[in-house]
Formats: C-alpha cells, structure tokens, sequence
C-alpha cells in the first residue's frame, strides 16, 4: 500500500514537471492563438526572425528531430537536449553539463527559453545569432566531439532526414541547413501566459498577496526593473554582479595573464578583449526562472533562495569590477525575500515548445524508477 501511495504521488509529481512544458499539446489549438511554428505570443514582442531562415512547420519538425537526436555526438550519446531538455526548464538541472565520454564542462547549460529574443548567445555572447549557437556544440571537444562532415554524412543516410530536408531545404544537407533548422525549432520555445501576464490583464486574482507585494519589491525596493525589465524580463546586456567562483584551471587557465587570474572564469573579456567586460556574463530572463535551477554562469547557486541572498547583499567579485549602477545592500528582511521569490513564481507560464511524447515517457519512467527506490522521508 505504500508504495502504490508513493508510485501515485510521484506520478502526480511527474505529470506537474511535464505541466508547463507539455501544455501546448494540453490546449486547443483555438486556444493557442497563433501556429505553434511562428509563436506571437499575447503581451510579448513578435519572436524575432531571420529573413534568410523564415519558419515552416515542416522546418520546425526537421529542427526538432535534430535537437533530440544523440547521433549528433560522435559515440550517439549527447544531443542538444542533453544539456536543454524541456524536462529540466530546457536546462539540464546540473551545476556544470557533461559532454562526450563524460567529460565536464566549464559553466552552467543556459536555458533555451525565450532565448529567440536575445541580440547574442551563450554566457559570453560569442554567437550572434541561434544558428550560429546551433552549430558550436557539434564541434565541440567537451560537448558533442564530433566534426559537421560527419554530422552531414549521418543525415544523408537516413531516408526521413533526407526527405524533410528535400521538402525544407530542396535536398540540400549542409552544416547551414541543419543549424537553421535547429535554431527554427529553438524559436518556438517561448514561455508567455504567466499569472504575472494574466494579473496584469486584469484578473486581480491570478497573483497571490505575496506575489503582488513582491512585484511591487522587484519594482521599487528591490531594484530588479531595471535588468530585467518586462516584458521579457531579460535585456542583451552583460554585467558583473559579483557571483562567486571557484578555480578551474582545466576550463579557464588564462594562460599569458596575471597569475591571480588562473583557474577563474572572466566572462565576456574573452569575446571582446575590452577590460571594462572582465567578469561580465549575460543578463539571464526571469520568465520561467523556478524551472531553471540552478543560476549564474557557473550553477552556483542551487536555489531562488540563495540567488536573492546574494543580490540583498552583493559581495567583491572574484574579478572585475561590480557595476556602478548595482546596489550592493538591499536590505529585504526575510519576508520580503520569500515575497520577491514567489513573484518571480508567478512569471512562469505555458510554452510553445513540448516534450515529444517518447520522450516524455522515457523521462517519466526513468525519473518514477528513481524515485521509488528512495527511502521514504
């Protein structure tokens, strides 16, 4: 009897995981508003999109099989969704990803969501647009650790590949082809109809008393409009907020600098070469932020809880200098921190993007599986 308790709690548990990310396949498509392929979603900008790479449904579909596909990797173990699966906020949930053969990355997986909106991408902003994010991991020796002929090559041997990108591409398979699908699907994955969204369409009842008061804290007392300004609650910036490091000479040995820079991560300083961006990373967005965990460029931060602890008060940055316009001591007693983390709550909301019903299941089980072989608490 219990653990047909705990087998149904945790499948209840499971299903609210998959609750946000699956809810475009959950909702009529009269609800949807507008074609999953080309989200506008009600109350955010138009999804940014290239002239040279418009969407298609079909384009979406071929992007999507790509994303989920591990044959990218060279030994078929690591695909896109390794490090951004919609199960985990389009993260992977871990402080750092691990690649190929398991090797460990430097920094944190950043999330897929809404990332259609920024000017830039990675933590450092050395892509400039998603296909060009797209087609870094493949290459990567830490990440996928294969070569894009290889790729190419596996994609002209498997007849629905080639039939997508004949219909898509006019048969053309090339590094070009494949990333601008990719970066099609990662179009759609944008988060909109929040409670925050829906409180401020006018029902007074979609945010809690705490969320509202801590809205007016992220507005006022709080000081975090002006980064993470809405709608989109991100920006195409980079700053230095001081977020702890701990040395990693294998990732960051910075070699021909300063010795008292060894082993730390420097951020932006290494795309621009400018000293005023040494420790600056990018404005991550809020929307859908509780899914995300955990924060900052390097996942120190396991919880809401602790990245509102570091802002209330910022300490000296390992490297660089904080940002002048940054305010170091907040002030927000307890209960204020726990009102500004449920309003950060209230900004998530339903995506267009979703979770392959395969996969889902697979995930499921793995995750149900796990957990029963826990002692209960």
């Amino acid at each position: 009897m219990i653990m047909a308790a705990a087998a149904t709690v945790m499948l209840l548990s499971i299903s609210a995981v998959f609750a946000v990310q699956t809810s475009a396949t959950q909702i009529s498509d009269t609800d949807m508003v507008y074609p999953k392929y080309n989200p506008k979603p009600k109350g955010l900008p138009p999804v940014p999109i290239p002239a040279d790479n418009p969407q298609t449904p079909t384009k979406v579909r071929l992007g999507e099989m790509l994303y989920f596909d591990p044959m990218l990797s060279s030994d078929g173990t690591i695909s896109c969704a390794s490090c951004h699966h919609p199960a985990f906020g389009f993260g992977d949930g871990e402080r750092v990803s691990d690649g190929v053969g398991g090797s460990e990355g430097g920094r944190n997986a950043p999330t897929v969501y809404n990332a259609a909106y920024y000017e830039t991408q990675f933590w450092d902003g050395r892509a400039l647009t998603l296909e060009e994010q797209a087609a870094g991991p493949v290459e990567n020796p830490i990440e996928m650790a294969n070569t894009w002929d290889n790729v190419v090559m596996y994609l002209k041997s498997d007849r629905e590949y080639t039939k997508l990108f004949n219909k898509v591409f006019g048969g053309e398979i090339t590094k070009d082809t494949a990333t601008k699908a990719i970066a099609s699907y990662e179009r759609t994955v944008i988060t909109w109809d929040s409670p925050y969204d829906r409180y401020l369409a006018g029902d007074e009842t979609a945010m809690t008393s705490a969320q509202t008061a801590g809205m007016d804290l992220f507005f006022g007392k709080a000081s975090c409009g002006g980064c993470h300004a809405p709608p989109l609650f991100l920006e195409s910036a980079f700053g230095n907020i001081g977020v702890p490091q701990t040395k990693d000479t294998t990732h960051f040995p910075n070699e021909g600098m300063d010795d008292m820079l060894a082993g730390y991560d420097l951020g932006r300083v290494y795309v621009t070469g400018l000293d005023e961006d040494m420790g600056r990373f990018k404005t991550p967005g809020l929307r859908n932020i509780e899914l995300t965990a955990p924060y900052m460029h390097n996942g120190i931060f396991a919880t809401l809880e602790e990245v509102i602890a570091h802002y209330n008060m910022v300490p000296d940055p390992v490297v660089g200098e904080l940002e002048e316009d940054l305010v170091t001591d907040l002030g927000l007693t307890e209960e204020e921190q726990a009102q500004l983390i449920e309003f950060l709550k209230a900004l998530t909301g339903r995506t267009y993007s979703y979770v392959p019903d395969d996969i889902q299941m697979e995930i499921s089980t793995l995750l149900l599986s796990e957990l029963l072989v826990r002692p209960l608490e």
